[in-house]
């Protein structure tokens, strides 16, 4: 999983209202996605990754909404990679590690466990404006 996230050859972005239909949206597009760019949905790291990004999109509906009327996700892969992030404009970045032995609790903890367990990535970017962020999962295949 070396490849740099600007070199990955197919890419997809949507933007959506920050409403709970968001969510089977992103998850439709990001299946059709796939299946348009060779990764079979059988593959072992769709089901996870499907879940993990119903998370992520599920927060910025549940938290960000007031300050964000539109949410974006923005995916993309490679023949061995797999990447997509979730943005909005709510400032609160939220940690996606855990201090010391603590272990994150909620939609998060269930992000982390999966991305981790699949041997990913995750990061939060925040906007130059300091005014929103983007949650980027990164997942081999």
């Amino acid at each position: 999983m070396t490849a740099q996230l600007e070199t990955l050859p197919y890419r997809h972005v949507l933007t959506l209202p920050t409403e709970p239909a968001a969510v089977r949206v992103a998850r439709e597009t990001a299946e059709r996605a796939l299946v348009e760019w060779g990764i079979g949905l059988r593959h072992p790291a769709v089901d996870p990754a499907l879940l993990v990004l119903s998370e992520l999109v599920t927060n910025s509906v549940r938290h960000a909404a007031l300050l964000s009327p539109q949410l974006t996700v923005i995916y993309a892969a490679s023949r061995d990679c797999l990447a997509f992030a979730v943005h909005d404009r709510h400032p609160y970045q939220p940690p996606l590690y855990a201090s010391g032995t603590a272990v994150l609790a909620g939609g998060l903890g269930t992000v982390m466990e999966l991305t981790l367990g699949l041997g990913g990535t995750a990061v939060v970017r925040g906007d130059a404006d300091g005014r929103g962020k983007s949650i980027w999962i990164t997942l081999p295949l």
